[in-house]
């Protein structure tokens, strides 16, 4: 029910979301002559930011068109190269030929968009050739087209690191860190002659009884049932999905608003100031990144379940009790496959030593082909976006990945 009130209520603000864009426009308009005093220019500011709360925002683009390779500019092309009902397989290629190696980027399946990695993958570019994860929203995808949960997402990473042609790396960002490593886990089982030259593990709830955050301890303190009960809806009427149960994404929104309310308040009340004063540069940098941060896509009531169960609540990975399909998956197969596991000292979502537990359960693994880095002063985002990742962490992965490329 939550879920139609959602869907009334934009339709019922509509025509005021129109009033305010026509408001907007007034005060913006050059040719006012009250447009440049404080109180136009406070005017523009509040309809500004009315309109962007009460928005709603759509699936962003990547938008990344070039790359600088030994100096030199490189055309990048964005292509779909392999897709299922939940998930299109993005290549982007590089014009000129450039021989790299294949890197998987498996974006978190967790309420955001792949674009949330985008600057994850213009700092990768340069140096391998990348292929990212486009997962579908569930509201979008008709309930004809069937069910998807933990397993269907581990035989989507299957698929594709088979249609990849030859072995190539992955990195999993975040949430996919434990489907990845049973997908890798079962094509070493299997001796699979496509299984990934390496495995690069980033923020990733492997063992969330390790530092456990507050995400990890309502989780754990609330049960499966609780989220069940509350969280999963039915998409309504007249959407593509309708009748898919979800978890909708603007309840995963609002969950992520809620853990640090003050700071986006803050924020809001920064861009105010910064449109009163005609501090653009700034103004810019706050929508694209809320742009990004409100764009939020369904994910499928299985799928989200188990996740939770399995995930976090019994901890199957580290208990050995993991399955896919009901047979255990064994993480002490991987032999080959190396590991490098990336923590952020001050992530609040997975916290440190969360990621680092991959380093135990692949016991069989020479430790020549483990390795570990906590980086020091971020968060969550930090991890794979922002300076300090360019800086510190991207010449890590580029030093891992040439090392273990044979």
């Amino acid at each position: 029910m939550l879920y139609h009130l959602y869907e009334i209520n934009h339709a019922a603000i509509a025509p005021w979301r129109s009033a305010v864009e026509a408001g907007s426009a007034y005060w913006a308009n050059t040719g006012n002559p009250l447009a440049e005093t404080v109180f136009g220019r406070s005017a523009a500011a509040s309809l500004h930011l009315a309109e962007r709360l009460t928005r709603r925002y759509g699936k962003p683009e990547f938008g990344i068109i070039s790359t600088e390779i030994a100096g030199k500019s490189v055309a990048v092309h964005q292509k779909t190269i392999w897709q299922l009902p939940f998930c299109n397989l993005l290549h982007f290629s590089k014009e000129g030929g450039h021989k790299q190696q294949k890197l998987l980027i498996v974006a978190a399946m967790s309420g955001h968009y792949a674009t949330l990695l985008r600057n994850t993958v213009e700092a990768l570019l340069p140096s391998h050739d990348v292929y990212v994860t486009d997962w579908a929203d569930a509201r979008n995808v008709p309930l004809a087209t069937g069910s998807f949960d933990l397993d269907d997402y581990t035989d989507y990473i299957i698929n594709m690191l088979h249609h990849l042609g030859e072995p190539a790396h992955v990195m999993a960002v975040c949430q996919p860190s434990v489907p990845v490593m049973a997908a890798v886990s079962l094509m070493s089982e299997r001796d699979d002659p496509l299984a990934p030259k390496s495995m690069i593990l980033m923020g990733g709830p492997i063992d969330t009884r390790r530092n456990p955050t507050s995400v990890n301890k309502m989780a754990e303190g609330k049960g499966v049932d609780w989220f069940r009960n509350n969280v999963i809806m039915s998409v309504p009427f007249p959407l593509p999905g309708m009748g898919r149960m979800v978890y909708p994404g603007f309840l995963q929104l609002t969950g992520f608003m809620t853990m640090n309310l003050d700071r986006h308040m803050a924020a809001h009340r920064d861009l105010f100031w910064h449109l009163v004063e005609g501090d653009g540069d700034n103004a810019e940098k706050h929508n694209d990144f809320y742009d990004e941060y409100m764009s939020v896509m369904d994910l499928t009531a299985e799928f989200y379940l188990q996740t939770v169960d399995r995930v976090f609540v019994h901890h199957d990975l580290p208990n050995g009790t993991y399955a896919y399909r009901g047979t255990r998956v064994k993480p002490e197969t991987i032999t080959k496959t190396a590991l490098l596991t990336i923590e952020g000292e001050k992530d609040d979502i997975s916290g440190a030593g969360q990621t680092e537990a991959a380093h135990i359960l692949l016991k069989n693994l020479a430790s020549g082909k483990k390795e570990h880095h906590l980086q020091m002063g971020v968060g969550h985002y930090g991890v794979f976006s922002g300076s300090r990742f360019r800086k510190d962490v991207v010449p890590v992965v580029n030093r891992f990945i040439t090392g273990n490329s044979a």
